[in-house]
This record gives structure tokens, C-alpha cells and sequence, in this order.
């Protein structure tokens, strides 16, 4: 119990911190914390705050926020009500109180619907444009899910459970409450999907065992029927994909889902024969004997790694042709991974399933070498002190939720404390995080302002497509010049709201765009931003900050304006209208903004000069490197290189050499070698703990 109050004492003091700073009300600020949360967890695909109160006759309506529009997210409409409680102690929720915030919502849902109040509500506020989403998207919405996040403790574990119907509309439910943000949280694992078939979804799986007794990862051959897999999938959603974000893609390809709609529509008894059928991985699983088979009783964290297609289709299915279903047959390669193996084996499963696509984002899992590559950095680069202080920091790169608080834990208390001085917790920034600050620099705010998970999704296909082609790009400059640009648009975020012309809301959508539109029109000098500089002070200079907030305000004025018939703001700035009016704006940065740019072959040729350095390539240097990092670091990496299949015999032969430089010291060319041998292994993720840090004295910006 201690754990969850220190839990929620850090998060309301982390609140805190934001108000002073930003302005903004504490039940702002928490609604996009935890909504963040939520997004990474795909319980939202986005999410856009609506704070508003009301009453009818005998009734309360309230929303504080929603998952975005119905026809964007496969006709789910999710409402959110958000409970904060500013105290060290959160009070306990039970069935009454969860059972009246939902009623609340419930309220706002159904007036939605109703003329007169929508006449009722102001046309310029985020309310009216909430309840008029709700109408005109009313006959495309499939389910109502209600979420209520709050930092009070409930006292029992909900999951999307079944509330009732609205109409013919399912209605369900889902808490998310101070321990469940807290497990998630604090422990880095994801929230366990339990999929009972026997019990919930029309009876077990017929299966056949397709591994020995002793492997270490049983499969089976399963089939599922139809209307099963699809009921499974409206629980869930995209929680049910999200170890593939491929999937995560796939899944919304309309193009390609016509020929599995059409063969549910005319054949479905053809449907086993037409389909490859699902890949999927679960934690554990509950069978039970039956002949010479066995029946799936059970799956616990069932995760569909191939076959996105085929479950979102189905699942359209339950709209269009819902009385085929049951003459629907999907065959499943199921594979049992424990949560310890998960990380390093589900991936493997996702890649060589869908290895058939040319473009991999199932490569993309947060142990992909790009990631990997970014944690080390992120470990070993300091950074240099901020103006005015004389301590270097390191940026915290979380390639997997919970990574921070996994480290801290770890710890005792004087080595917590150091930890969190050399790591503070304003310079942790995740994989979200630097999809959407990387998307905006590559001017796609639209895309950035669709959400976390669709963000990312676009990151991903991007990324993964560029790493395919060469990772050489991606090194220490690459590293130090992102998180100038997370400097940037932190800093942002933080003074946005306190400016006069600020509208009272759409902060996340402000900052994308403007950040956008200023590099656009820095591209239209054929120059770019010193990101070097900035890396340097570890802050923004306030010339560049006044033009961004030029730029910012011509933002906030296209976006609070939307074209003729959009009455939903948040909407308007999800698309590409919206981003081509700003784009088009002719903005007067003054004369100050030239002083921060440089020319794109000045840029080109730091990265250079940093890759030079890095690399060390000489032989005196290279064997110079060798001796200062010692003979057990060496024998460190070549324990750690030996399993891997991407390290020869010949690389081991050159780690052994070194690691044994106190009998023998290593030649200039086998140190070359080694030297080499390390920079692969750090680009696949290594990282050793006891190597001592590398501290390189930054000067300050260039002179232009």
C-alpha cells in the first residue's frame, strides 16, 4: 500500500510542478497524463478533453474528455469522466460511486442526441462540438464505452465489462483507478488480456498439440469460429494487437479487407480454405484433454502477432453480416511464451509470420535496433549543464513502459537519489513521445494530432522503411539533435498557455502545427534550425522562442477557425485541410529568427565530424580505446556477443585478445576490429553497466 500512496504522491506533486508552470488547472494537466497512459495501452486511439457540466430535469450530464470520433475508430464511441483527487490519501470508490459518474455520462450521451440541447450549447465551445460529433456519427456507432480515470482506489478489477444498451447499442465499461495506473505503470508490464473461451465466448477451441513435452514454447493448431474471434475483438479492440503494430495498420486497410468481407458475405464455409489464419502468442493457457486433441479452455495476455486483417474484418462482420459468423472457421498458430521470454521471443514470432509484407512495422517492437540503439545513447551521452547549473544530465530514453521506475526501484536510497539527479524525470521522454516530436519536425501535424497510437503507427512505417534502407543516419548526432527537438517542444507546452492569445484549449494541437509551420518556412529559406545549439544549452534562446510563438498564434487562429461545416475543433485539426491553411500563411518572423539557422551542408557536415569522432577509426586511437576501456569490459561484451548469431567466430577471437590485454597487448589492427565489434553491438542494444560514462565538455553554439 505504501508503493501505490508514493505512487499517487509523486503524481499529484508532478501535477503540481506542471500548474506553476503551465497554468493550467490540475484536472487539465491529469486528464492528459493518464489519457497518455491509456493511449500507449490502446484503450484510446486518442484522446480530446471536453470538460462540461449541466443539468435536465432530474438529472446530471457531464463528459470530461472522449477517444475521439466514431467514424475514426471502427464505431466505438468512448466517453471519459475524470475524478481527481489532490491529496496524499485517495479515497476509496466503489460500485455506487463508479455506478453515478457513468450515469453522468450516460446523461450527456443520450442529450446529445436531442435538438434542443444542442441548441442549448454554445457553438464555439468544445461541448457543442463533442455533442455534435455524437449525433452525426450516432448511426455509424457500433459500441458506447464509458472510462472513468481517477487517482481514487476501486475496490475490484474492471475490463470492459458489459453495461447494458443504448438502443440496440452495447454499452460498456471500464475503471481505471489508482492501482491499475500504478501496475502498469511502475512494473512495465502491459495489461493482461484473459480470454476465457469456455466460460464467455460460446465454448473452448479444438486443438492439436504441435510441439514435444519438452519445449520451452508449446503451440498448438487451433480453429475458432467466426462470431467467436469477433466478439473478442469488440471487448478488446486493439489491445488484442498490440505486441504487432503492423497489425495495429493492417487491420485499417480497407483496400485489402474487401476480399475477406466478400468471402464472408457469399462463402463463409469457404472462409478456413480462402484465409491463412491468425499467429497469435499467450502467456498461458488452460486446456483440457479430448481424444487424441485438447480443447483451449482459457488464454491469458492472448496477443494476435499476424492477422490483423482477418480479426478487424471479422469484427465488421458482426455490422454487415452478422448470421454468417457462425459458419466462419479461423485456423490459430497458438505459441505459449512466458511474460520473462516475451520481449525477446514475440518479436521473432511477429517477424517471420508476417515476413509475406514488404513494409515491416511488426518489426518495430521496443527491442528493434532503433530503439535499442536510441536506450544507449540515452544511457552513456551527457548532456551538458543547463545555463546556470554545473551538473550534466542524461535524457532517459524509454524504449518500454516502466523502464524509469523498473531502474529507480532497483536502487537504494542514496543511489535513488543520485540516480534521479543524473536522470531527472522531466528528461524522460518515451517511444510515443519521440514518434510525435519526430512526425512534427517531419511536418505531419495532422498525423501527430490524430493520437498516440495512430501517431506512432505512421512513426513507425516511416522509420522502419528508412532503417531498412540504411541505419548509418541514426547515431549520436541523430540522438542529441532529438532531443533538442523534445527541448523545443516541451518548452512549448510549458509557455503556450500563459500567452494573452492562448483560446482556453487545443494546447497539443497548437504546438504540433506551429512547430510545423515554422519549419516549413525555415525549408522555404533552404535552411535549417541549429538543433546543435540548442543541444548545447539545453534550452530554447528566447529570439527562437518569440518566433515560435509567432508561429504558434497564426496556429491557434486557423485552428479555432475551421472551414465552413466543421463544427469539431479537435476533428478540424486532425486534418489535412487544416494543416494546408496554416502551411499557406504568411508569417513575419522578424529579423531575429535568421540568427539560429544554418545551411543544411552545415548540418550535414557536423553530423559528419560527429560520426568521425565516434568511430575512432585510426589505429593508435582504436588501441588507445581499447586499453582504457580494460580487459573485463571486454570479456564483458564477448560473454554478452557469444549467443548472439550476428557476432562470427572471428569477432570472438579479437574480444578474447582484448579482454586478455594484460598478457598480450592487442595489435592496432585487431583493436580497429574490436572497436568496430562494439559499435555493432551498442547499435543492437548493449549496454554495460560498469563501463565508466563518457563526458565530452560542450562548447557553446557556433557563430554564424
Amino acid at each position: 500500500m505504501e508503493h501505490l500512496l508514493e505512487f499517487n504522491r509523486d503524481l499529484i506533486d508532478e501535477l503540481k510542478q506542471d500548474v506553476e508552470v503551465t497554468g493550467l488547472p490540475l484536472a487539465d494537466l491529469a486528464f492528459d497524463r493518464l489519457c497518455a497512459t491509456l493511449e500507449s495501452e490502446a484503450e484510446l486511439d486518442t484522446s480530446d478533453r471536453c470538460c462540461w457540466i449541466g443539468s435536465a430535469p432530474g438529472k446530471t450530464l457531464r463528459i470530461d474528455g472522449h477517444g475521439g470520433d466514431p467514424r475514426e475508430t471502427e464505431g466505438v464511441l468512448s466517453v471519459i469522466v475524470s475524478e481527481i483527487f489532490d491529496a496524499d490519501q485517495p479515497p476509496s470508490l466503489n460500485a455506487a460511486d463508479a455506478k453515478k459518474l457513468f450515469g453522468h455520462l450516460i446523461n450527456f450521451v443520450a442529450a446529445a442526441r436531442r435538438q434542443e440541447f444542442l441548441e442549448s450549447l454554445h457553438v464555439d465551445t468544445p461541448a457543442y462540438g463533442t455533442a455534435t460529433m455524437i449525433a452525426e456519427a450516432w448511426p455509424a456507432i457500433t459500441k458506447v464505452k464509458l472510462i472513468l480515470i481517477t487517482n481514487g482506489i476501486y475496490n475490484a478489477r474492471t475490463d470492459a465489462v458489459v453495461a447494458g444498451r443504448i438502443g440496440d447499442i452495447p454499452v460498456t465499461y471500464n475503471i481505471w483507478d489508482l492501482s491499475r495506473f500504478h501496475r502498469v505503470e511502475t512494473t512495465g508490464s502491459k495489461e493482461k488480456i484473459v480470454v476465457k473461451f469456455a466460460e464467455e465466448f460460446g465454448g473452448s477451441l479444438p486443438a492439436l498439440s504441435a510441439s514435444g513435452p519438452e519445449t520451452q514454447f508449446p503451440s498448438y493448431l487451433a480453429v475458432i469460429r467466426g462470431s467467436q474471434l469477433a466478439d473478442i475483438f469488440d471487448k478488446w479492440g486493439a489491445r488484442l494487437l498490440e505486441s504487432n503494430i503492423r497489425s495495429f495498420i493492417q487491420a485499417r486497410r480497407k483496400s485489402v479487407n474487401e476480399g475477406i468481407r466478400d468471402t464472408i458475405k457469399n462463402e463463409p464455409e469457404m472462409f478456413f480454405s480462402y484465409n491463412n489464419g491468425l499467429s497469435a502468442t499467450a502467456d498461458s493457457v488452460e486446456t483440457e484433454a479430448d481424444g487424441a486433441g485438447v480443447r483451449i479452455l482459457a488464454a491469458r495476455n492472448l496477443q494476435i502477432v499476424n492477422g490483423g486483417q482477418t480479426t478487424a474484418s471479422l469484427h465488421a462482420a458482426l455490422k454487415h453480416s452478422p448470421e454468417n459468423l457462425s459458419n466462419v472457421h479461423v485456423q490459430i498458430k497458438l505459441t505459449v511464451v512466458p511474460p520473462d521470454n516475451s520481449e525477446e521471443v514475440v518479436p521473432f514470432i511477429s517477424k517471420y509470420a508476417n515476413s509475406q509484407n514488404k513494409v515491416s512495422a511488426a518489426d518495430f517492437f521496443s527491442n528493434h535496433p532503433f530503439h535499442m540503439r536510441m536506450e544507449g545513447y540515452s544511457r552513456r551521452v551527457y548532456a551538458p549543464p543547463a545555463q546556470g547549473g554545473n551538473r550534466q544530465t542524461r535524457w532517459f530514453y524509454e524504449r518500454a513502459r516502466g523502464q524509469y521506475q523498473v531502474e529507480r526501484a532497483k536502487l537504494g536510497t542514496t543511489d535513488r537519489r543520485r540516480f534521479d539527479a543524473e536522470h531527472p524525470k522531466s528528461q524522460l521522454f518515451a517511444k510515443t513521445d519521440l514518434a510525435k516530436v519526430e512526425l512534427t519536425f517531419r511536418k505531419k501535424p495532422d498525423t501527430v494530432s490524430k493520437g498516440a497510437q495512430k501517431n506512432f503507427a505512421a512513426f513507425a512505417a516511416d522509420i522502419g522503411e528508412a532503417w531498412a534502407a540504411s541505419d548509418k543516419k541514426y547515431d549520436e548526432t541523430w540522438f542529441k539533435r532529438l532531443v533538442a527537438k523534445v527541448i523545443i517542444f516541451r518548452a512549448l507546452e510549458k509557455a503556450i498557455p500563459r500567452q494573452e492569445w492562448y483560446p482556453g484549449g487545443y494546447r497539443a494541437n497548437i504546438v504540433t502545427h506551429g512547430i510545423a509551420k515554422l519549419v516549413h518556412d525555415v525549408d522555404e529559406r533552404d535552411k535549417v534550425l541549429d538543433l546543435d545549439r540548442i543541444w548545447n544549452e539545453q534550452s530554447v534562446p528566447a529570439g527562437l522562442m518569440a518566433c515560435f510563438m509567432t508561429a504558434c498564434e497564426a496556429a491557434a487562429d486557423v485552428i479555432t477557425d475551421p472551414d465552413s461545416g466543421i463544427r469539431n475543433i479537435t476533428e478540424w485539426a486532425k486534418k489535412q485541410a487544416c494543416w494546408a491553411r496554416i502551411s499557406r500563411l504568411e508569417v513575419d518572423y522578424g529579423g531575429s529568427l535568421d540568427e539560429f539557422l544554418i545551411a543544411p551542408e552545415e548540418a550535414k557536415a557536423a553530423a559528419r565530424d560527429g560520426r568521425r569522432d565516434e568511430t575512432m577509426v585510426s589505429g593508435i586511437e582504436a588501441q588507445a580505446k581499447v586499453i582504457e576501456l580494460g580487459g573485463a569490459f571486454w570479456g564483458r561484451l564477448r560473454e554478452w556477443a557469444a549467443p548472439n548469431r550476428s557476432f562470427s567466430l572471428k569477432d570472438d577471437g579479437i574480444l578474447k585478445a582484448c579482454s586478455q590485454q594484460d598478457r598480450r597487448l592487442p595489435s592496432e589492427k585487431q583493436c580497429i576490429l574490436a572497436v568496430e565489434i562494439l559499435g555493432r553491438a551498442r547499435d543492437e542494444g548493449y549496454v554495460d553497466d560498469e563501463e565508466t560514462p563518457r563526458i565530452r565538455i560542450s562548447g557553446v553554439g557556433r557563430v554564424h
